[in-house]
């Protein structure tokens, strides 16, 4: 185990948000190794190389709707009546259409040779082997070009994209059987207390379950990370260095639950400075003030402590943790979750020092009203089935009170996890 002696100086006073998040985006590198891996498993994963496509989609002319492929010239000779002389179903390619006749096409069917239009069969009188067709038509209507979705050579999916089941349609579309991945996300897991035990473990005298350790590997396992479970550690230096050491040599990224603050039994903060450097301590959010960052070792593998209250960790770990994940897992682009404004269903009369993140419904409003935001009554950042029953976090600014009816910001938990 190696341990600095020159221990680097904690922030006095608590950086802003916007100031926390733009020194762990700075500081998160993305994993460089990658894999290739069959398109099927792709789900979740962040692709590492682009795709190419090496053909044409569609690649030729196809019919976009069931009808009669025809060529507008010969509608006036027939006054609209044309004799039927093939049928082409999707998957069959029909010969050129014969002068001064239609041809019986469905969706997806290539246009024959010859033919310039597609008439869709609502609009059609069919009498046996002929067709009416109206007049004034519009020449090259129903018909989806060759190319007209994806051109040879051209990119598909650009890399740094975390793949949904559009991508993986997309990129079996072109013919792509594997992708190009980064690696999962190694990232090492431990809760720090005396206190905690197990589910399924009897309760003994001020003990309580480690719910942290299920809420933590969830939302790791949402992001698609391969975790590392330490378990439990014990509240003393000397445990809490150890575990530290240990995940640093088996792991991308260590998080760690409970034992930031400054207490004594808190050991998280002076075990990192001992054994790295600690480049973030506290941030002037509520809940989850106490917010350590640094790294361990000489490979600087990065850490992240969160607070060990149950709802300071969801949070801490939503507006930071997830995003220097998703910045590490390769994926390139804006971080920042996507808010919405709506109405406040409540009043906040006393202004904070810092920014509250409470836990919050979004809720429809009345006829034509914006939709309102109601808060938990119990804002105790202990109270864990506050997040299970909310949908969101109401954001309140700093230094400012609130009246019902109020425009506040409301970010959606499905812009914070997964």
């Amino acid at each position: 185990m190696t341990v600095r002696s020159d221990c680097s100086e904690t922030p006095r006073s608590p950086l802003s948000m916007e100031e926390a998040l733009e020194l762990l985006l700075a500081r998160s590198r993305p994993i460089a190794d990658s894999e290739r891996i069959p398109t099927g498993s792709g789900l979740g994963r962040v692709l590492a190389e682009p795709v190419m496509s090496t053909i044409d989609v569609p690649g030729w002319d196809n019919s976009a709707m069931d009808g009669y492929a025809i060529r507008i010239a010969d509608l006036a000779a027939s006054g609209g009546r044309l004799p039927i002389s093939q049928r082409i179903p999707a998957g069959v390619a029909g010969p050129p259409l014969k002068p001064g006749t239609a041809a019986r096409i469905f969706t997806g069917a290539p246009v024959p040779a010859g033919a310039d239009t597609v008439v869709i069969q609502e609009s059609c009188v069919a009498d046996g082997d002929w067709v009416q067709v109206p007049p004034d038509l519009k020449t090259g209507a129903n018909i989806r070009r060759v190319g007209e979705d994806i051109t040879a050579g051209s990119q598909v999916i650009g890399a740094g994209i975390r793949l949904e089941a559009q991508h993986l349609g997309l990129a079996a579309s072109v013919g792509s059987a594997e992708l190009t991945v980064r690696r999962r996300l190694r990232v090492a897991v431990f809760s720090s207390g005396d206190e905690l035990v197990m589910p399924g473990t009897p309760l003994g005298p001020g003990q309580i379950y480690n719910s942290n350790r299920f809420t933590l590997n969830g939302l790791l396992e949402e992001l698609g990370c391969e975790i590392l479970d330490s378990g439990i550690v014990k509240d003393t230096l000397d445990a809490t260095m150890q575990a530290l050491a240990d995940a640093t040599e088996r792991s991308d990224l260590i998080l760690a639950s409970g034992g930031v603050s400054v207490g004594e039994e808190d050991h998280v903060k002076p075990a990192v400075e001992r054994l790295g450097s600690l480049d973030l301590w506290q941030i002037a959010i509520r809940p989850g003030k106490p917010l350590a960052f640094g790294h361990i070792g000489a490979v600087r593998t990065p850490f992240i402590g969160s607070p060990g209250n149950p709802v300071s960790l969801f949070v801490t770990f939503c507006l930071f943790a997830r995003p220097f994940i998703r910045r590490m897992q390769g994926i390139t682009g804006s971080l920042r979750p996507a808010s919405v404004t709506a109405e406040a269903g409540f009043d906040w009369p006393r202004a904070a020092k810092r920014r509250e993140f409470q836990r919050a419904r979004l809720e429809p409003g009345k006829g034509s009203s914006r939709p309102r935001v109601n808060l938990y009554p119990n804002r105790s950042s202990a109270v864990l089935s506050s997040v299970a029953w909310a949908n969101g976090l109401a954001v309140i600014p700093e230094d400012r009170a609130l009246q019902e009816g109020d425009p506040i910001e409301f970010i959606p938990f499905s812009e914070l996890t997964g």
